[in-house]
């Protein structure tokens, strides 16, 4: 049966319980701040608790059936922690009670579910997940249709659903997938094989990717060298973090040590890639997908991409993109906001600086799959038949810091970034100065990116994840310049009042 719009199940669901109390085993609670602009993120059970998760998946089944969705389908998996199985059947519960037809594809990796959603014939989709966040946090990525999830619009619609406490009701239907894991890992690499094998150290930070990397790269020709594969929810060494510095260095050191062709680091649910080359060097995912982005327009000339407000400006004048007639956009930060633009725009191709790369059909199935991103640079060294530190010797060098995140506290963070925004604002029309440079140009579209004349240029951005910032800068001209432009960014930002410790400074 479909879900019934007139008949409703009703909870009362609070902002907050107390766990391990009679209240949170009776109430529902769930915490307003876990929606975020495309996913959602509690600390469980600290921040919702388990009558909390089922109102969270009835309130996306009674979400679909507004949208028109009479006998909504929705694929739902669980990424490898303690909890994660008993969250996402709290959410099951949920939308069965909204009538929703649920297909459980079991353990997986995020773009595992974005895959289950087309292959099972355009599902919706509820993947438990909170990706690189440590041990402790849960969540939700989820989507009304593939390949795009859910923006800001439709969760802040949903955060209104669930807080409301009145769900549709209906008599849904429970199937588990298991055979859609080996479809999934067949996809990914599809025909190709490399030419000449390659040694990569695959690293997985002990998330759930260990359960997937090495058997697709072994797949494809590689010789894996396995680094913290073996899965563990207590993440015993660091957070599995492509942008962490300290996975990131053990990934270095293990490189140098196995003397490998390259390095793989993977994120805890496996939508975000991180490589290391042959000598050693890390190479921030950016700059990746620039060298991927030019193999690209050789192969469709013309071809369009976008790009997060953290990457690079080297985009902006790619010698080789221009010759092969490419454009370049830079867009939001986020995979929701990169997977929509990628897909109104008609763009070939979309790459963030944390590892989010997208492709869209014939490349890829317009989704974030860390994976398919692995396989396309193993394509790009094939095809060069050189080794990555001659790749990345072809890009000028620039000065990068990598991504910041002080600590802002939720209920400011959006407001400082605001702040900080139109101070840049008046700093240019008024003609001041950074670093004895004028401001060449701001760019607005998500917290502030501010270019010196020079190419010089930082970012302040409200992390979509957490309770804190995100600041980026890079210089084309010097180490100096790219400090210079984080002193000026942190002076403003520490004079809010409002802005904490940093969790890696350059």
């Amino acid at each position: 049966m479909p879900a019934d719009t007139t008949n409703r199940q009703i909870w009362r669901v609070l902002e907050k319980s107390t766990p391990n109390t009679a209240e949170s085993e009776l109430n529902p609670s769930v915490y307003p701040f876990g929606f975020r602009e495309y996913d959602a993120r509690w600390r469980y059970p600290e921040q919702i608790n388990l009558l909390g998760l089922q109102c969270l998946g009835a309130g996306f089944g009674t979400q679909l059936a507004k949208m028109g969705h009479a006998r909504p389908r929705v694929v739902v998996g669980h990424d490898y922690r303690s909890y994660s199985a008993a969250v996402k059947h709290a959410v099951t519960i949920g939308l069965l009670s909204a009538g929703c037809e649920v297909e459980d594809i079991g353990l997986a990796v995020t773009p595992m579910a974005y895959f289950a959603q087309q292959h099972l014939g355009n599902c919706a989709g509820a993947m438990t997940t909170a990706s690189h966040n440590e041990n402790g946090w849960t969540g939700l990525k989820v989507s009304d249709h593939p390949p795009v999830t859910h923006g800001p619009k439709e969760m802040a619609e949903l955060k209104q659903i669930v807080l409301a406490g009145e769900y549709v009701t209906g008599a849904g239907t429970y199937r588990y997938r298991p055979e859609v894991r080996d479809v999934y890992l067949k996809s990914v690499g599809g025909d190709f094989r490399l030419k000449k094998p390659l040694r990569v150290v695959v690293a997985t930070g002990n998330g759930t990717m260990g359960a997937f990397a090495p058997q697709v790269m072994e797949r494809v020709g590689c010789t894996v060298l396995p680094l913290d594969t073996t899965l563990d929810w207590t993440f015993p060494r660091y957070n599995p973090n492509p942008e962490d510095l300290e996975a990131l260095h053990a990934l270095v050191a293990e490189v140098r040590k196995q003397k490998a062709d390259l390095g793989l680091a993977f994120d805890g649910d496996g939508d975000r890639v991180g490589v290391v080359d042959d000598q050693g060097e890390e190479i921030f995912s950016d700059k990746i997908g620039l060298l991927i982005a030019r193999q690209l327009s050789g192969e469709y000339p013309g071809s369009r991409f976008v790009v997060d407000v953290k990457s690079t400006g080297l985009f902006q004048d790619d010698p080789v993109l221009t010759k092969n007639g490419s454009s370049v956009e830079y867009w939001m930060t986020g995979h929701s906001y990169l997977k929509r633009r990628l897909n109104e725009t008609g763009a070939l191709a979309g790459f963030e600086k944390s590892g989010h790369f997208f492709f869209a059909p014939p490349v890829g199935g317009g989704y974030d799959d860390g994976l398919v991103s692995a396989v396309r640079v193993l394509r790009l060294l094939d095809d060069a038949g050189q080794p990555l530190s001659k790749l990345r010797a072809s890009l000028r060098h620039t000065w990068q810091s990598p991504t910041m995140g002080p600590y802002c506290d939720e209920t400011h963070k959006y407001q400082v970034v605001k702040d900080i925004t139109e101070e840049y604002g008046t700093a240019k029309a008024q003609g001041q100065k950074i670093c004895d440079l004028p401001i060449a140009d701001l760019v607005t579209v998500n917290g502030v990116r501010v270019t010196l004349t020079d190419g010089t240029w930082g970012l302040v951005r409200a992390s979509s994840n957490k309770p804190s910032l995100v600041v980026v800068t890079e210089s084309p001209t010097s180490e100096a310049m790219m400090r210079g432009m984080f002193a000026d960014i942190d002076r403003r930002l520490q004079a809010t009042g409002h802005v904490g410790e940093y969790d890696q400074k350059i």
